[in-house]
């Protein structure tokens, strides 16, 4: 099974001298493909830093970092932000929409992003809103819908570039415990469906208990790694 993460000897390193903060202090994590990863920590622990190295939105002080074999720390902000545009997903606890704009134009904007041609983005959004059961839907914008429903227009939009990897980061946060088992629910057939790889950041056991893995962190280095055991 190949790897689409792969960090070795990660160092996140803020400040010097006495000021020094060690937000990643040397850790090592695989992720194959398909595979659905929970990470938690307490506030500090370094697990959003280690999320925003993962996403390409930051660089490690040192270590080796690879995205599907190729090797993150070769590559210019141009290529980095090509990398995230067509191979990185990301949905927030926030969800992120565009307020005055639908769920359908709210979907597309990776697309435009990509330069996809109008007919083909708009049969690509209106793909996804359908994959994740927001068919008529598609003309409402955030206020008209609920928020389980915005996170799955969320979820829509990060799927619709087709990503190898998604990210979540506390995707339920905003949600009460129904829609947090749909979502869930939804995010773990949709990385079956696709073999989509996961990682996902999260506080509560429950929500983690969803994914393959849970990865837990604590003053910037991982201290448990554990598969998740079927219920």
């Amino acid at each position: 099974m190949s790897s689409v993460v792969d960090l070795h000897s990660i160092r996140k390193i803020y400040g010097h001298g006495d000021a020094e903060v060690r937000a990643l202090d040397g850790i090592d994590m695989t992720v194959d493909r398909g595979e659905f990863v929970a990470v938690m920590g307490t506030s500090g622990s370094g697990k959003s830093t280690c999320m925003n190295i993962v996403g390409c939105l930051d660089a490690p002080t040192s270590g080796r970092q690879r995205f599907c074999g190729v090797d993150v720390a070769g590559l210019g902000r141009d290529d980095l932000a090509l990398l995230r545009r067509h191979y990185i997903g990301f949905v927030f606890q926030g969800f992120n929409l565009l307020p005055r704009t639908t769920a359908l134009e709210n979907v597309e904007l990776p697309l435009v992003y990509q330069r996809m041609p109008w007919a083909q983005r708009r049969e690509r959004a209106r793909e996804a809103l359908a994959r994740v059961g927001l068919s008529g839907r598609e003309n409402h914008t955030p206020a008209e819908l609920s928020g389980g429903q915005q996170q799955r227009v969320a979820i829509a939009r990060a799927l619709a570039a087709q990503p190898r990897l998604l990210l979540a980061d506390e995707p339920t946060g905003n949600l009460d415990s129904a829609r947090t088992h749909a979502v869930m629910e939804l995010l773990v057939e949709l990385g079956r469906e696709r073999n989509l790889t996961i990682i996902m950041v999260t506080h509560e056991d429950e929500t983690a208990s969803y994914a393959d893995r849970i990865v837990e962190f604590r003053d910037g280095r991982i201290i448990r790694d554990r598969a998740v055991e079927a219920a």
